[in-house]
């Protein structure tokens, strides 16, 4: 839907505006479209220039706000993981959860229909948080009974047990709480929406690879008994 034109002039320039409404579609799509579109089918004189603005040029700024403290945040997480303990592969193991939850959460969008937008950006964020601290906890029991003398494989299936119920539980509620926005539709639900869907799903695939995957590469990732006793 086209709004009003008008004529306006702003820094010794003047400019029309064109509004426009984008429904059943990412503005990002329809932008690209639009973009190709008008360079095919349009001429535009010398020194005539156009410019998106609104929720495009909005979502632009805050991709690229997010490309930078996104990288920033996880490189921190990472550290903090390596140095409480102490060892780089159990880090690296914690750090796997990101994209066992990234894979539900892309999947929810696509289940409805939804586009990677920035709100969607921000449950992405909650969600790595989430799929950390289940993974912090499993492999810290999983750490604690290697040292304690089990083995490997046994210890991997009692941790795998023994965390069911916490990881579980720390889904659900989570879940729970965002599950009234899933199906939001008044003001904010734009916002809303995609964020709790990201979350929702996202912690559907984390708590469950999270209590198979995790447990089964831990093999190849945990650290010798002797050198657990050293770094603690």
């Amino acid at each position: 839907m086209v709004g009003p034109r008008q004529i306006t002039r702003e820094n010794n320039q003047r400019f029309i505006t064109i509004q426009t409404n984008v429904r059943d579609r990412d503005i990002g799509s329809f932008v690209a479209e639009a973009d190709a579109a008008i360079a095919q089918q349009v001429d535009l004189p010398p020194g005539y220039f156009l410019k998106w603005g609104g929720q495009f040029e909005l979502q632009q700024q805050a991709n690229k706000r997010l490309m930078i403290v996104v990288p920033i945040t996880l490189a921190l997480v990472f550290l903090m993981l390596f140095v409480n303990f102490g060892s780089l592969r159990n880090a690296l193991l914690i750090m796997l959860n990101i994209p066992l939850a990234l894979v539900g959460g892309i999947v929810a969008l696509w289940l409805s229909g939804q586009s990677l937008s920035v709100p969607a950006s921000v449950g992405f964020i909650a969600l790595f948080g989430i799929a950390l601290e289940n993974g912090l906890v499993l492999v810290s029991y999983l750490n604690e009974l290697v040292k304690d003398g089990v083995s490997i494989a046994e210890a991997s299936v009692r941790a795998a047990c023994a965390r069911l119920r916490a990881v579980i539980m720390t889904a659900v509620t989570t879940a729970l709480g965002l599950f009234p926005l899933l199906f939001a539709t008044g003001t904010g639900s734009e916002v809303q929406r995609p964020l709790a869907t990201v979350v929702v799903g996202g912690l559907v695939t984390a708590t469950i690879l999270t209590l198979l995957v995790i447990p089964a590469l831990y093999h190849w990732f945990a650290d010798k008994p002797a050198d657990m006793s050293e770094s603690h």
